[in-house]
C-alpha cells in the first residue's frame, strides 16, 4: 500500500481501516480498527511526547502494518508535518532535514548507527520511538549516551501502535514502561498483562506477554508461546537469548521441540557451522537446565516482515529436524 491509497481510505466515508497484524506468533491476520480509536491513539501519543503542530514527522514504515499507518494519523490528526522515504534497512540514507518525530524497528536503528553521516541524523531527532521487535542489550548501549529523547514502545496492532513508552537513555532511562494516561494494567493468573485502554480498545485485551507490575510502571519478561518447560522447569525463550546474545557474535535463536524424557528440549537454531563454540558458551553462560539440547544449522533465521523472529516457523523447523 502506497501513501495515496491509505490517504484515500483514511479519507472515505467507512468509519474503519484494514490493518494487519505482525504475525510473529503466526499467520498476519486482517483487522478492522476504528478511524476514531486511531485518532485517540494519535492525540495520546503526540501528549506524551509534547510534539505540536509544525514538527516534522519521518514516514520510513510500511504503510502495509499498524505502525506506519499511525505516523500518517498522528501527522494528520495533530497538525505534524509528514516527510516520506521508502522503508528500507537505511531509512535516513537520503535524508537532508532535521527530524522531529520519527519510528523505526530495531533493524532500521542498527544499520543506520552502521553509517557515520545516518547516525549523526539519528542523533538529531528530537523523538525517536523504536518498535516491532527487541532492542538488545549492544543496540541499547548504543543509543543511551544519544542527546535527545530515544524510547522504546510497547503495544500491539490491537491498541493501534503502543500504549506505553520506555526511555532509553538520559537520566530517565529505565527498563519499567510507563502507561499513558487513561491505561489500566493488570496480570492473569498466568502472569500475563491485561491492559484496559477505551480510548483505543473495547473491553479487557489479555496478552500473551509475560509481565511484572510495579509503582514504576511494567516489564514485559517474554511471550507465554515462547515458554519451553523442560523436565518440570518452565525455560522462557526471550531470557535465554538474552543470556546469550552479548557472547554470540553469529545469528541465532531459541526454539523448542518435544522430548521424550524431559517433555520438550531447548533448541538452539544459528546460521553458523560452529557448534562447538556455541555449546561452550551456553554450558559457561547458561544454568545448567536452560543449556539447549540441540544446536540445528540453517542458512537464514525465519523472520516475519516486520523483522520479528517467527517463533512458529523456527519450532517447525526444529520438528521437522528430528532423527
Amino acid at each position: 500500500m502506497d501513501l495515496e491509497e491509505f490517504l484515500d481510505e483514511w479519507r472515505n466515508d467507512s468509519p474503519t481501516v484494514l490493518v494487519h497484524t505482525s504475525g510473529s506468533t503466526g499467520k498476519p491476520k486482517p483487522m478492522l480498527v476504528e478511524k476514531r480509536r486511531m485518532e485517540a491513539s494519535a492525540r495520546i501519543t503526540c501528549d506524551f511526547l509534547g510534539l505540536k503542530a509544525g514538527d516534522t514527522a519521518l514516514l520510513c514504515m510500511s504503510l502495509d502494518y499498524i505502525a506506519g499507518k499511525m505516523m500518517v494519523v498522528r501527522s494528520l490528526t495533530c497538525g505534524l508535518r509528514l516527510i516520506t522515504v521508502k522503508p528500507s534497512g537505511n531509512p535516513l540514507a537520503t535524508m537532508k532535514e532535521p527530524v522531529d518525530f520519527a519510528a523505526m524497528v530495531p533493524m532500521q536503528v542498527y544499520n543506520t548507527l552502521q553509517v557515520p553521516e545516518e547516525r549523526e541524523r539519528l542523533m538529531q531527532i528530537k523523538h525517536l520511538i523504536i518498535g516491532g521487535g527487541a532492542i538488545d542489550d549492544a543496540l541499547a548501549k548504543e543509543l543511551k549516551s544519544f542527546p535527545n529523547a530515544v524510547w522504546s514502545t510497547y503495544g500491539m496492532t490491537e491498541t493501534l501502535s503502543h500504549i506505553a513508552l520506555r526511555r532509553l537513555n538520559g537520566d530517565e532511562a529505565s527498563e519499567w514502561y510507563t502507561p499513558f494516561e487513561g491505561v489500566s494494567l493488570s496480570l492473569t493468573e498466568e502472569g500475563c498483562l491485561a491492559i484496559d485502554a477505551p480510548a483505543v480498545h473495547e473491553g479487557r485485551l489479555v496478552t500473551n506477554d509475560i509481565a511484572e507490575l510495579s509503582d514504576k510502571g511494567f516489564r514485559i519478561l517474554g511471550r507465554k508461546d515462547n515458554v519451553i518447560c523442560s523436565g518440570g522447569i518452565k525455560i522462557q525463550i526471550e531470557e535465554v537469548e538474552r543470556l546469550l546474545r552479548p557472547h554470540v557474535s553469529s545469528a541465532f535463536m531459541i526454539t523448542k521441540r518435544a522430548d521424550k524424557k524431559f517433555g520438550e528440549q531447548v533448541v538452539l537454531l544459528t546460521e553458523s557451522n560452529d557448534m562447538d563454540v556455541l555449546r561452550g558458551v551456553c554450558e559457561r553462560v547458561l544454568p545448567k537446565y536452560w543449556q539447549p539440547r540441540c544446536f540445528l544449522h540453517i542458512d537464514r533465521l525465519p523472520m516475519t516482515e516486520t523483522g520479528k523472529p517467527a517463533r512458529k516457523e523456527a519450532e517447525n523447523y526444529a520438528l521437522s529436524m528430528m532423527n
